[in-house]
């Protein structure tokens, strides 16, 4: 009876590693197959255009002329943006809820962040654009104009038209995209730090800013910087919010207040618009540099997190 039931454990056990190995080379072949697809999707772009696919800052339709510069320019802004928003108030939120106040105020504005990760791209476009954008003309763009144009370095991100739309507006609205994953990954890290360590640092005299700083924070160093490297190959995929207040011009622009353009809005835009082939496949042959460039930023961002650890 025991022989026969180890037999079983370990036919059991053969037959979960071959689901696991299939499951992972699933995965792996769709991968090659997609991008497989968009190299030969957008080919003949590369083909025509060559390098300067890649760096010329034109996006001509009409002309048949196509450039991926100001798209990627305004993807990486975008991200940039809403990345130096995100990050201190995602750290700073899941410190509060998971440090500093009681479980009654901390789980129902836990669920409530949480629940926002679910709102689809497309309402917290039309939140920016009709309820955001206005206020933010209005208010910090007409003071940004009037009192941060002359200053030097950053005066010229704010010299523009306050239209409302924008770099910056597209920059804000994709931090509050990714605040809520941000927020409850660090939370949950935060969390599941012993208790122990806790009682040992107040023990020892610490303060709670001393313990947060000097004992949590480094503990909980890898989480916070994968939470940093989801909510950044979010942002630098996202479509439809961005779509809705860039303002879908295809230039390079310094100032953050004037219109633009990302690789993601391009497509969607467009690509049922597109009847010329070599538009066509213009708009695949984004999806590739997209894809290429959130590869390169998070296999870095990785290989950052390896060395810290």
């Amino acid at each position: 009876m025991t022989t026969l039931t180890i037999q079983n454990k370990v036919n059991g056990d053969s037959v979960f590693n071959k689901l696991s190995f299939t499951s992972a080379l699933l995965i792996f072949v769709t991968l090659i197959g997609i991008v497989l697809s968009l190299i030969e999707g957008g080919w003949p772009a590369f083909k025509e255009f060559g390098p300067g696919f890649v760096f010329q800052n034109v996006w001509d339709p009409i002309g048949g002329q196509f450039g991926a510069a100001s798209a990627i320019y305004g993807t990486l802004v975008t991200s940039f943006i809403a990345i130096v928003i995100a990050t201190p108030i995602a750290l700073g939120t899941a410190i509060f809820l998971a440090e500093l106040t009681p479980k009654w105020i901390s789980i129902p504005v836990s669920k409530a962040i949480e629940l926002l990760a679910a709102v689809p791209s497309i309402i917290y476009g039309m939140w920016g654009l009709f309820v955001f954008s206005p206020w933010f003309s209005e208010g910090f763009q007409m003071w940004a104009s009037a009192n941060l144009v002359g200053i030097p370095v950053i005066g010229p991100w704010f010299d523009g038209p306050p239209i409302g739309i924008g770099l910056l507006t597209a920059g804000i609205i994709l931090s509050f995209m990714i605040l809520p994953i941000m927020t409850s990954l660090t939370r949950d890290a935060l969390k599941s730090v012993p208790n122990v360590l806790r009682e040992a640092a107040y023990g020892t005299g610490a303060t709670p800013f001393e313990v947060i700083t000097k004992v949590l924070l480094p503990k909980v160093k890898n989480a916070t910087v994968s939470a940093g490297i989801l909510g950044l190959g979010r942002a630098l995929g996202e479509t439809m919010a961005v779509a809705f207040v860039i303002g879908g011009a295809n230039r390079i622009e310094t100032s953050f207040f004037m219109p633009a353009s990302s690789i993601s809005s391009t497509i969607a835009q467009q690509f049922n618009e597109a009847t010329d082939p070599i538009h066509i496949a213009s708009l695949i042959g984004l999806g590739v540099v997209l894809f290429i460039i959130t590869f390169f930023v998070m296999g870095f961002a990785r290989r950052l997190l390896r060395k810290s650890s």
